[in-house]
């Protein structure tokens, strides 16, 4: 449940597109970390009074190790422009029936600049899609792309399975121009574009931003409980089916790691292995580079051989790719490990992208 604190802000840290890091402090002197979103609850100054959730935070869950503000009491934000103004003329409802739940515009919406492209739009056009298990894949994914098809038009589709809002994301305003927009789909909100659901995000993808690949991918964060079935990655496996029944060409970024300790990780992990394996009912293209260590390679083989009846494997070749990782624009870190720590993870994520141009009309 929900773990109340109030306290003050006594600075403003740093800043990025829809978010403010604050220093607060609390009445017993102690100082935390805590994060607002002004577009929720006004935008926080020194001396204001906030309302904190601290639940996740004091049990060190994910929540980038953050508090989270609900509310500027003293000083209430505006009430959004009226419905005349296109953003703020939508009637989707997310986050729902939580206290902070934000009413927006769908892409599809009658509202909205779209809804002609939209209304009766029902393939994607042999769209290549990656599909990713984290969202630290994203970046890898853009670098591959990038690396052979640096004017491509990308869309991200972020789903809900991890951050609710877009603006937690550091790595999408990190990607900036590289992107030709967000859409948040689900209960995810904060993108360029809102849809109700993944299927509608990907008509979105294709006929609002005129993407030329897409990229599927929860938030930031991943809940799991350790077990077969119990991690929101699962949705991979419905994304995979969600692009196949729309007309596009589904790939699939495998979480291939010679680093993670634990054993259900270790080669490919088995967040992959259950979301393609038993989730996924179609077929799609899941990618294996090249220059994997020996054992690991052997090891991601033999994991993938029962994949192999539904799926196509494809082995990418992965020259230049680490160069193109090193020089992207948003920083790489998965579990803690960076490029160096967990090479494989982020070069099996670039060789997907990298893979996605090559199916490119």
């Amino acid at each position: 449940m929900v773990r109340w604190r109030s306290g003050t802000v006594t600075a403003v840290r740093r800043q990025w597109r829809g978010a403010v890091e604050l220093e607060v402090t609390l009445p017993d002197g102690s100082s935390i970390r805590a994060l607002a979103y002004p577009a929720l609850v006004g935008t926080p100054e020194p001396g204001d009074r906030v309302l904190l959730n601290v639940g996740a935070l004091l049990m060190g869950l994910g929540t980038g190790g953050y508090a989270h503000v609900v509310a500027l009491p003293d000083r209430l934000p505006a009430d959004p422009p009226e419905a005349s103004d296109t953003r703020d003329g939508g009637h989707l409802v997310k986050a729902r029936y939580t206290p902070l739940q934000p009413i927006l515009l769908g892409a599809d919406e009658e509202a909205s600049p779209y809804r002609d492209r939209l209304a009766d739009a029902d393939d994607v056009d042999n769209l290549p899609v990656v599909t990713a298990d984290l969202h630290s894949a994203l970046p890898a994914i853009v670098a591959g792309i990038r690396a052979d098809a640096p004017r491509a038009r990308i869309a991200y589709l972020m789903t809900d399975g991890g951050a609710l809002p877009a603006w937690f994301s550091r790595t999408l305003a990190a990607l900036g121009d590289e992107l030709a927009g967000t859409v948040t789909v689900g209960q995810a909100f904060g993108g360029d574009l809102e849809a109700t659901n993944l299927h509608a995000g990907l008509l979105a993808a294709r006929h609002a931003l005129d993407a030329e690949i897409a990229v599927v991918a929860q938030g930031p964060g991943n809940l799991g409980t350790g077990t077969r079935w119990g991690f929101s990655g699962v949705a991979v496996g419905e994304a995979v089916n969600a692009v196949t029944t729309l007309g596009g060409r589904p790939i699939g970024s495998l979480r291939i790691s010679g680093a993670d300790p634990r054993v259900r990780h270790y080669g490919v992990s088995h967040h992959s292995l259950t979301a393609y394996g038993r989730v996924a009912l179609t077929g799609a293209d899941l990618v294996v580079p090249g220059g994997l260590e020996p054992a690991l390679a052997e090891a991601v083989e033999a994991a993938l051989e029962p994949l192999s009846r539904r799926h196509r494997i494809v082995r990418v070749p992965v020259d230049g790719l680490d160069a193109a990782l090193r020089s992207g624009p948003a920083p790489l870190s998965t579990m803690g490990r960076g490029l160096d720590a967990d090479h494989a993870y982020f070069l099996a994520a670039a060789a997907a992208g990298r893979h996605a141009v090559t199916l490119l009309g």
